[in-house]
């Protein structure tokens, strides 16, 4: 199924060369008809896609984030974000969790991520706690082959300096001086408006499965 039209990555370039909010008010019709409502059903799809044996509460509302930038401490001042977004999570874009893909829709890219991007201190400590306790299973985790295949590796900071109890497991397991530990792929916006959008969804966040459990099962221990 075919979820954006070609207008979609359209109204996109050419607010590019229009980021201002006259332009934006006389398009709007367009913007809710080309990106608002088809993401709607996208991520409205791709919540029963993903989580098929449960019975979710969130709407497709409360996953999406707005198009307007947070302008109030930054030098740039355009309002408008050049791509559409969402955390199709089963707690929607405000969970602080370690669930869920991280979807971003916009002519340069489609892009997918997940894991802890900026994690609680708490969480942080919860997660080192898990490595340090058994740091073969989540490199077993990234050495999947499909996690591999599909993402790559881990990513994020690190910390130079670690707490004296988990100096001892950096050789076994260097992802526990990890201040982020998230993956992130960028791949060809062209999927954006074909019929394997969804396909993809899915493949990617089945892919993250081994890592993503592990975080999880740290953090909601």
């Amino acid at each position: 199924m075919k979820y954006f039209a070609p207008d979609f990555l359209q109204f996109f370039k050419e607010l590019a060369a229009n980021n201002n909010k006259e332009w934006f008010d006389a398009n709007r019709k367009r913007y809710e008809t080309t990106v608002k409502k088809p993401m709607e059903v996208f991520v409205g799809d791709a919540l029963k896609e993903l989580y098929k044996n449960k019975k979710l509460e969130v709407k497709p509302s409360e996953c999406i984030f707005r198009i307007n930038r947070d302008i109030r401490f930054s030098k740039d001042k355009a309002p408008y974000k050049l791509f559409t977004s969402a955390v199709i999570s089963a707690e929607g874009k405000s969970t602080h969790g370690t669930g869920g893909i991280y979807v971003e829709l916009g002519p340069e890219k489609l892009a997918f991520a997940g894991g802890a991007y900026e994690p609680e201190k708490d969480a942080l400590l919860d997660i080192r706690e898990a490595i340090a306790k058994n740091p073969k299973a989540l490199m077993k985790a990234v050495k999947d082959k499909s996690f591999a295949k599909h993402w790559g590796d881990i990513q994020g900071e690190r910390n130079k300096v670690l707490p004296a109890e988990f100096k001892e497991v950096v050789e076994e397991c260097p992802y526990i001086a990890n201040k982020q530990l998230y993956y992130w792929v960028e791949l060809d916006s062209k999927i954006i408006t074909s019929d394997k959008l969804m396909k993809t969804v899915v493949d990617y966040y089945n892919a993250a499965t081994p890592v993503r459990e592990f975080l999880e099962k740290a953090v909601r221990k």
